[in-house]
């Protein structure tokens, strides 16, 4: 350690408050909510708002609302779906147009303040975090009766104060922490687990009842999950969470409560339906009565937390509530430590005797919003690379105090070849039977009989655009190509499908374009668009990673080439169990990015290893075609014509060029005789009149035909695209989404 731990201290409060300040004033999650009304000026002024999203924020968050020019900070009273009231100290007036909430839990962020104030007058939870950030070269366990990678840690844990477990994706982390928790019970040891995000917490403890349960040792109320909680985990067949101890131990509570709530909620949907003063009233005492009752219900969950001998909940839940931080622990288990920040990895060390660190430093670090030194050093990196255990690794070298799970029986090793080699320096390798037990999934459309597949979209085309609000990045034959894959393995059986995009606008309009246009296939499958920061912990038996970038942006964004770019493609790969399909414009990936980036190496070795498909045998492998998502050769414009003289309402056809247009496309529009207006885009700005058609100039890079703001045609007319060659494919999407993106990118919501 180069500074005293105190001043660490002083640097992890300085980062913290930093970040706190951060969110403050730029909050980054917000909701709209539209006609706030005024129905009570006591204890401050009560306003009632319609939300056009479900929120869920719990009661008493701090908000700050944003009104035009307006600001004002609040308290949350109740949110419930698509409705929330909200109190100020000043009054906003009797009634309020579209508004802003914007929420960030920054108050989760003083609680982890506080506790690591507190380590300033306790010397014995200090020395814990002493160790944890210089961990011993010398190790206590005996190393010669070691049986498994459970009994090693087992005995880690045992002779050591600070373990480091250095699972990659598929390698057991779950399996091995879960039998190592187990085995403390049995011994009649206090253990805490504690993670990030609820998600892991659930898994970890629905794995330690369950092994518990087969060794017929389960004892109700021992093994207990704190604070929220997936429906899955209260589906279990045995008593996890406080709730369902509160049920089955003290019903007429559970049934208070529950009516109160569900009261509540008929409340909600009234007020949403049409707002009442009366209604609202009564919603506020429904709320006042439901504190009561969860006041006593807190009563009885302090007892339950006495008496469990393993207990599961979230760091941030940990450090808000004294139950759990004022107690010390035999053992402290930190599940997705990668992912936690440096203080909250020291204040979970504190409270155990022993602790155990397991996480992925090779995956998705820290998020934090901040730009600072200290913010970068303490909430931006993890406690692998802090404390000095990640060092060594690239030296083909392991610290003494890491244990690393090296046997991966997650993917087709197809797909581990590359993380095995690029990211876990052949450290990692699989397991006998795991190319048997995904070679089904690997045989299935689409692309039958390869798991691993790259792509290409190289001269179809210059389908690349930054998004004119957010500024993220689009790519709309990359999402119709994605879809189609999509639609290939849910028609093959897969059920459990997963879209990945770098970028957060790609992902929400792939989302939506999934909502619109196969919701009834999604009620029977698992299929999820997301950035890969959604992905973390999850998996699919089919991951299509679509890379986005391609002309005519000048570069990559830096999610592809910036200092995390190893870890969000290692994240995008590693989701995937038996079929990985890389979309990507490989022509400019390569002329862009230099050959030690990671998304290069990547190319790289599926051109050199792996399956390989080309814009030429679309033909080939697509094998089933959507109602809604057509593909031709651009040269039959039977179909197109035929829809431009269905239109009831307007034609926008959009040409990067129109001097190149082809007589054939020059003959259609001058004849255009349909009821509907006729719309040419184009960034060509010609001196006289071409057409006696509406005429927009607005810079495109690719050519397409919009019918009625619900038709969409890309790829036509394919003589005035950019940067393609043949053969020459265009795709027909009903798509009202697709077709309002476009009208709102380029500005052409009202040429009709």
């Amino acid at each position: 350690m180069k500074k005293s731990l105190l001043g660490y201290i002083k640097e992890w409060q300085k980062a913290i408050k930093i970040e706190i300040m951060h969110l403050k004033q730029y909050g980054s999650t917000k909701y709209l909510v539209r006609n706030g009304n005024l129905f009570s000026r006591e204890k401050g002024f009560t306003y009632f708002f319609e939300a056009t999203q479900s929120i869920r924020i719990p009661a008493g968050s701090k908000i700050k609302l944003e009104w035009g020019t307006l600001k004002k900070e609040g308290k949350v009273l109740t949110s419930e779906g698509k409705s929330v009231i909200l109190s100020f100290e000043e009054s906003l007036g009797n009634s309020l147009t579209d508004a802003y909430i914007h929420y960030d839990p920054w108050e989760l962020l003083d609680n982890l303040f506080e506790r690591i104030e507190d380590l300033k007058d306790n010397k014995k939870r200090r020395l814990r975090v002493k160790r944890l950030l210089n961990p011993s070269e010398k190790v206590n366990h005996p190393m010669d009766i070691i049986k498994s990678n459970v009994h090693e840690l087992i005995l880690r844990s045992k002779y050591n104060p600070v373990t480091f477990v250095w699972g990659p994706p598929g390698t057991g982390k779950t399996y091995t922490l879960a039998r190592v928790a187990a085995n403390k019970y049995f011994k009649k040891k206090k253990v805490l687990i504690l993670s990030h995000s609820n998600q892991a917490v659930d898994v970890l403890i629905k794995e330690i009842a369950s092994f518990i349960s087969k060794k017929e040792r389960f004892v109700e109320g021992d093994v207990l999950r704190y604070g929220t909680q997936s429906l899955a985990m209260l589906s279990q067949p045995f008593a996890l969470s406080t709730s369902q101890l509160i049920e089955s131990d003290h019903p007429e509570l559970a049934k208070q409560k529950n009516k109160l709530m569900e009261e509540r909620g008929l409340l909600n949907r009234d007020l949403y339906k049409s707002f009442s003063k009366k209604d609202s009233a009564q919603l506020l005492e429904i709320e006042n009565k439901l504190g009561r009752i969860m006041e006593k219900i807190r009563q009885k969950e302090m007892d339950f937390l006495e008496d469990a001998f393993i207990i599961g909940t979230t760091l941030a839940k940990a450090a808000g509530d004294k139950t759990i931080y004022e107690k010390d622990y035999d053992v402290v288990i930190v599940d997705e430590a990668s992912m936690a920040y440096v203080p909250q990895a020291a204040f979970a060390a504190s409270l155990g005797r022993h602790v155990i660190i397991c996480g992925d430093f090779k995956q998705l670090p820290p998020i934090a919003s901040a730009r600072h030194e200290l913010v970068d050093k303490w909430l931006r990196e993890d406690i692998f690379h802090l404390a000095g255990v990640a060092d060594t690794v690239g030296n083909g070298m392991l610290h003494p105090q890491l244990l690393l799970l090296k046997e991966q029986r997650r993917m087709h090793p197809d797909i581990s070849s590359f993380t095995n080699m690029h990211i876990y320096h052949s450290l990692v390798g699989d397991h006998p039977e795991i190319k048997k037990q995904r070679e089904a999934l690997a045989k299935s459309l689409p692309f039958a009989g390869q798991a691993s597949v790259l792509l290409h979209t190289s001269f179809t085309g210059e389908y690349g655009i930054i998004d004119r609000v957010s500024r993220s990045r689009v790519n709309l034959w990359h999402l119709l190509l994605s879809f189609q894959n999509i639609h290939e393995g849910n028609l093959a059986g897969i059920r459990s499908i997963g879209y990945i995009s770098p970028y957060r606008a790609q992902a929400n309009l792939m989302e939506s374009f999934l909502e619109e246009v196969y919701l009834e296939e999604m009620a029977n499958a698992e299929i999820l668009s997301a950035t890969v920061h959604r992905f973390q912990g999850s998996e699919k038996d089919l991951v299509i990673f679509d890379s986005v970038d391609s002309y005519p942006v000048n570069r990559p964004g830096m999610l592809l080439m910036g200092k995390e770019s190893e870890r969000l493609l290692n994240v995008a790969i590693t989701r995937t169990r038996g079929k990985f399909v890389h979309i990507c414009d490989t022509h400019f990936m390569k002329s862009r990015i230099g050959s030690q980036k990671t998304i290069r190496k990547l190319i790289l070795h599926q051109e050199s290893r792996q399956y390989q498909v080309f814009p030429k045998d679309i033909g080939i492998w697509v094998k089933n075609q959507h109602a809604k998502v057509q593909w031709m050769h651009a040269l039959k414009l039977e179909k197109v014509l035929y829809d431009m003289a269905q239109s009831k309402k307007s034609v926008i056809i959009g040409v990067p060029s129109i001097s190149t247009l082809s007589s054939q496309w020059l003959e259609v529009i001058k004849k255009f005789n349909a009821r509907s207006t006729l719309v040419i885009v184009t960034g060509q700005n010609l001196d006289q009149p071409l057409f006696t058609v509406k005429r927009v100039v607005e810079e495109l890079t690719f050519p397409f035909v919009m019918i009625d703001e619900e038709i969409l045609w890309l790829g036509t007319p394919y003589e005035t695209g950019r940067n393609s060659r043949p053969p020459y494919v265009s795709v027909r999407a009903e798509s009202s989404v697709l077709c309002r993106y476009l009208l709102n990118q380029f500005n052409l919501t009202d040429v009709t």
